[in-house]
Order: C-alpha cells, then sequence, then structure tokens
C-alpha cells in the first residue's frame, strides 16, 4: 500500500458535536468526513455473568464518545479508523434483533460507503466475536478474535469466540498479541480483564503517536447503580498517561460502585471504633465520646457516614448486622482504608 500523503485537520465541527473536516488524502484513497480515530480497543462478553463491554485507548480526545457502543445483554460495538458512528446503533439494533456479531457487522457494512478504511469490533452476548479492518486503514494495524491465535487479514471480517481486538496506527502487532493474551490469562470481573489487556496493549507499544483519552464501558442487567444496567463507564477525555489514569479511575469505581466482598469484612474492634470516633470528631460528624463502644448507635452513626462519604452499596452489610442477636459488626476492609486515607491525606478539605 502507498504511503499516506500528511492530512490536513482543520476544524472541529458537528458531528453531534464533534467531527473533523477538511482531511486531505492521497488520491488513491476515497475523500472522508469522517473522525481519524487510531485507536486499539477489545470488545469482550462474560458469558457467565452477563457482562459485556468495551475498552479502548486512543491518541485522540474524548475517545468515549466516538468509539464504544454497548448494551447490556445484546451486544458491544467498537468503530474506529475514521470512525463511522453509525456502527454502534445499528450493530446493536441488529443484535437485538438475533442477528450474531459477524451478521451485524456484515449488515451494517453494506451502509457503509467506505468500508476500507474502518476498523470495526463487535460481540454478542452469546459470546460470537467479530473484528473488521479495511485494508486503507493505516499502518499497523489488524485484529485479534477469542479461539484464534492467527491476527485478522485486513479486508476479511473475522470470527470468534468471547472478545475482539483491534487496532490502527500501532507501533506494531504486539499491541493486539498482548491485549488478546492478557484478556485471556487475567481473571476477576470483565472490566478489571478489559482493563488489563488495554493497559498490556499499551505497554507492548500501543498508538505510533503516543496516547491521550482511553474509556471503559460495562454493562449488565440490573447489576449497576440503583438496578440500572451501567456497571463501569469511565471516560479520560485528555489525559498524559490516560491508561494510568483509567487504572485508577476503575479502584474508584470498584470502591463506590461494587458491592462489599464477604471475604473482606473486618470485625469492628473497640479500637477501630474508637479511631473511626476521632475521625469522625475532627471531621465535625460527630460530637459524641471517642470510648470505642460498638453498639446499635455507633452503627447508626457508621452507616450514616459511609453514606456520607457515598460508600452507598456497601452499607447494607453494616446496616444490616443485628447486634441484639449477638452478631458481629464488620466493616468493609477497603472502606475503612479509603475512610483512613481520605483523613490522613486531608482530601475532604
Amino acid at each position: 500500500m502507498p504511503t499516506p500523503a500528511p492530512r490536513l485537520f482543520v476544524s472541529l465541527v458537528a458531528l453531534v458535536g464533534l467531527a473533523v473536516s477538511g482531511c486531505g488524502l492521497e488520491a488513491e484513497r476515497v475523500v472522508t468526513d469522517d473522525p481519524l480515530v487510531s485507536t486499539f480497543s477489545i470488545v469482550a462478553v462474560d458469558t457467565t455473568t452477563g457482562e459485556i463491554g468495551v475498552a479502548v485507548q486512543s491518541k485522540f480526545p474524548n475517545v468515549r464518545f466516538m468509539v464504544p457502543t454497548v448494551q447490556a445483554g445484546v451486544g458491544a460495538v467498537a468503530t474506529q479508523s475514521f470512525a463511522r458512528l453509525a456502527y454502534g446503533p445499528e450493530g446493536i439494533a441488529l443484535m437485538r434483533q438475533g442477528a450474531t456479531a459477524e451478521e451485524a457487522l456484515r449488515i451494517s457494512m453494506r451502509n457503509d460507503p467506505n468500508p476500507a478504511v474502518r476498523q470495526v469490533g463487535m460481540v454478542d452476548a452469546h459470546g460470537n466475536a467479530a473484528t473488521f479492518t479495511g485494508a486503507d486503514a493505516f499502518e499497523w494495524r489488524g485484529g485479534r478474535v477469542g479461539g484464534s491465535d492467527a491476527v485478522a487479514e485486513a479486508g476479511v471480517v473475522a470470527v470468534g469466540q468471547g472478545y475482539a481486538a483491534q487496532g490502527n496506527i500501532l507501533v506494531s502487532q504486539a499491541t493486539v498479541d498482548a491485549i488478546a493474551e492478557t484478556f485471556e490469562a487475567t481473571s476477576g470481573t470483565l472490566a478489571q480483564r478489559l482493563t488489563a489487556a488495554l493497559v498490556a496493549g499499551g505497554r507492548a507499544g500501543g498508538d505510533k503517536r503516543g496516547e491521550q483519552s482511553a474509556a471503559l464501558v460495562v454493562h449488565r442487567q440490573g447489576a449497576g447503580y440503583d438496578g440500572s444496567d451501567v456497571v463501569v463507564d469511565i471516560s479520560v477525555y485528555d489525559h498524559p498517561t490516560p491508561l494510568a489514569e483509567l487504572e485508577r479511575l476503575v479502584a474508584l469505581n470498584d470502591l463506590y460502585f461494587t458491592d462489599s466482598d464477604p471475604a473482606d469484612m473486618v470485625e469492628v474492634t473497640p479500637a477501630i471504633a474508637r479511631e473511626l470516633q476521632e475521625i469522625w470528631i475532627e471531621r465535625d460528624f460527630y460530637d459524641g465520646p471517642a470510648d470505642g463502644e460498638v453498639d446499635a448507635g455507633f452503627q447508626k452513626i457508621l452507616t450514616d457516614y459511609m453514606g456520607w462519604e457515598n460508600y452507598d452499596l456497601r452499607i447494607d452489610e453494616v446496616a444490616d448486622v443485628d447486634l441484639a442477636a449477638g452478631e458481629t459488626l464488620r466493616i468493609d476492609r477497603e472502606v475503612l482504608e479509603d475512610i483512613r486515607s481520605v483523613f490522613r491525606e486531608g482530601r475532604y478539605r
């Protein structure tokens, strides 16, 4: 393929608020007004838990807006490389109607006037995955699907199971290999596996031009805050190290938007109770004594404080303890450590 001529990016104009205009291309290429989203991403599903999602990093601002589309119980889509945003809603609509990821991708491609410059990954809730990289996408470009060690050939829809990883304008194939291999080797929630895979892709080379934004979106029916389907929805709009920032935000999401693990619950001893009371007094939340008494009054103040500090999904394990029946009051170790660090570092001021 001939070496592409330099592109001139003139301005950002309306494409639901964001698009690229004035892209000069070589004569061999079809001119397109679609935004160049040079990116690496992974779409994946956990058919055991029902979680489905997309992780993506790009040398492009606000990649969350451009690349991922997810619907719980249906599927996930990543559209990149002169991104045609319609692949997202079209793919989801087709999968909702019963199409497999491959069928949805092929049908949606029929509506694309220039598929040769696109890169798309899709996965459906049943575990079918597909990826496509156009022959005119910028090098290095390619993809991997679950169940195969081969790199998807340019211009061909590759199909597999569980996930599809893809990238363009990459340092090398090592990026998609690292994404695929790390995803397969990592345990934990889908969000944790997607994050680990994306970070591994960055460490293996990533985008030739560097880093700028990242996003992680994971859905599961009824598993999010207040019964929503959104388990994780994180966007790093513009950052010098977006993958490191994504890791930090995923840890925050786990703290504030997931339930406690019973294995992480520790007894509230008199020493811990006194420590918490001293923090409450210093923060003007409590005006009683720091006596370390673990009783119903202490339990009520602790649950109120956890709500005040936004540990909403971790409250039930504390509030539901029946002290009168002789049960032991426990608190999530992660919550306790966060309370301590927020106080120690003065992050509440």
